[in-house]
């Protein structure tokens, strides 16, 4: 009978995951046109063009190996959704979008495997609904070009070594290319993919240092070694892989070396951004900046929950279950890679205080092992309520259920902008708005721009002799693409007949009729003035460059 409720409790987690990943597809599938242009939507889709000619042309064409900077990213997302683009029935920035959602998905997938592997069916159902309900998460997977991608690339890495960890001391051949290809795609993504590096590299030496205790120095190193050959082939998968998806690291050797150093200093001009009130210099951020975001942005349920399962995975991968089976030691290695995945990038920027701006959009990567520590923790509350009571256990469901409803209200409230909520703790999108950026990706300029050619159709109004010119205090790609034929985006808001402004701390409020506002739980992302006729001399709340 223990046996009969054990197969049934599995299936029916298996099954509420898999309906959360095929509710998130269908809703992804649904939805996907409904997210705006950004900052860098228009160059990252020259940039997959690039790559695509770079390999239509034989390597003849060599524009993409030298193109602005991004040539020392890796672009396969952007070389993908090229190339869907030629297929789907879509408009080019659609088609990205869609790309985006199936890279985030399989993300949700991994992730669901991830937390299974380690906790069980329930924490894998955890772990998968946790981070599909996450807003950082999910608005970040359909337009972001660079993290988005690279959470999902990092997430494959890590299930492939966990899997290898599990497996100890021989791997399979199908862990060995998956870590492989893992491994490859996300140094092939991004430099900092070299985190998984270190993620791999820690475990391993507490494994060498524990079986030495038990075993000796010679035969440990012998299982050790033993253990690690069979990945050798893996090295060359991976750079294969990561020369695939960023044929610039491949050019020369020394070429991810170069990237590193690239972006180890900052790369642009210095400029300030708003972080808990103030206008900080980009390169003088607190070192609290990422923590603080973090607990701001993360969900409650998620935030509690991981940093529960963080304490319990640290404690079982240092002490155990008291065996000395390889089995135990495997588990604590994978224990330890998945802590180090979620919280060794924030460590290292606390202690190295980088330049950071954009919010923690570069720190999504972290979302999916966060998510799985959610879930492990998740399954050992469960299973100590369950010990108590009936009444504890339902308490806890009734917890769980509410946990989740907070997001994904926030989620239906936002969209298309769920990227720039905020939680309970920092007083919703309301609270943060005089604190920290909100839209600092300028997803509402696409909708202000569609709603302006709206409001002007509708009112039959005709452009004098001319297109309608727009100042822009934003992206402009977005507002020309949300604008399209008959108008003119441009800086200067002399001679201009109306403005779009992104409401963020650098844009100035107008003195000008609104023609309409961009809103979201009463904060104002983006507003249309109508400055005809009207002496404007600046779109910038500071015009000295200086004082930004």
């Amino acid at each position: 009978m223990p046996s009969t409720i054990s197969y049934a409790s599995t299936r029916l987690w298996d099954g509420l995951a898999i309906a959360v990943l095929a509710i998130t597809t269908i809703v992804a599938v649904l939805t996907f046109r409904d997210f705006g242009l950004g900052w860098d939507d228009y160059t990252h889709a020259q940039y997959g063009d690039l790559l695509l000619s770079l390999y239509s042309s034989g390597f003849t064409d060599k524009r993409a190996l030298s193109f602005v900077n991004l040539y020392m990213y890796g672009g396969g997302y952007d070389l993908l959704a090229a190339l869907t683009a030629k297929i789907l029935p879509f408009a080019l920035f659609e088609t990205r979008r869609l790309v985006g959602a199936v890279a985030g998905i399989i993300g949700l997938f991994v992730t669901w495997r991830l937390g299974r592997r380690l906790g069980g069916p329930f924490a894998g159902l955890i772990s998968v609904a946790l981070l599909a309900t996450c807003p950082l998460y999910y608005g970040h997977m359909f337009m972001n070009a660079k993290d988005g991608p690279f959470a999902v690339t990092m997430a494959t890495a890590l299930l492939g070594l966990v899997r290898a960890f599990e497996e100890y001391p021989r791997a399979t051949p199908a862990t060995i290319a998956l870590y492989g290809i893992g491994m490859g795609l996300a140094i092939g993504s991004r430099v900092m993919g070299g985190f998984a590096v270190i993620n791999t590299v820690l475990p391993l030496l507490l494994i060498l240092v524990v079986r030495t205790r038990l075993n000796g120095l010679m035969p440990a190193l012998r299982e050790w070694f033993g253990f690690l050959t069979p990945f050798i082939p893996t090295v060359i998968l991976a750079y294969l892989v990561m020369g695939l998806v960023w044929p610039w690291a491949v050019v020369s050797p020394l070429n991810p070396f170069h990237a590193v150093e690239y972006f180890s200093n900052f790369f642009e001009k210095p400029w300030r951004e708003l972080f808990d009130g103030q206008l900080i210099p980009v390169p003088d951020m607190p070192r609290r900046y990422v923590p603080t975001l973090l607990a701001l942005t993360l969900p409650e349920l998620m935030l509690v929950l991981g940093l529960c399962g963080t304490i319990g995975a640290a404690v079982e991968s240092i002490l155990g279950d008291g065996s000395s089976s390889t089995a135990n030691l495997g588990r604590r290695a994978a224990l330890s890679a998945v802590i180090l995945a979620a919280l060794l990038p924030v460590l290292v920027t606390v202690i190295a205080r980088p330049a950071m701006y954009n919010g923690i959009r570069h720190f999504v990567f972290l979302m999916p092992p966060f998510a799985v520590l959610s879930g492990l923790a998740a399954a050992w509350i469960s299973q100590r309520l369950r010990s108590l009571s009936s009444i504890a256990t339902g308490a806890g469901v009734a917890v769980l259920l509410a946990g989740f409803a907070s997001p994904i209200v926030d989620m239906v409230r936002l969209h298309p902008y769920e990227y720039t909520d905020f939680n309970h703790i920092a007083g919703g999108v309301p609270g943060a708005r005089p604190r920290y950026m909100i839209d600092y990706w300028g997803l509402s300029m696409t909708q202000a721009s569609r709603e302006l050619r709206a409001v002007l159709e509708s009112k039959g109004e005709k452009p004098p002799g001319r297109p309608w010119t727009v100042a822009v205090c934003g992206p402009h790609p977005a507002v020309e693409v949300g604008l399209g034929p008959g108008y003119s985006a441009i800086w200067d808001p002399k001679g201009a007949d109306f403005a779009i402004m992104l409401n963020e701390f650098y844009c100035a409020d107008l003195n000008a009729p609104v023609v309409l506002e961009v809103v979201r739980e009463g904060v104002v992302y983006a507003r249309v003035y109508d400055i005809r006729g009207l002496s404007i001399s600046t779109l910038l709340r500071y015009p000295n460059a200086n004082q930004q």
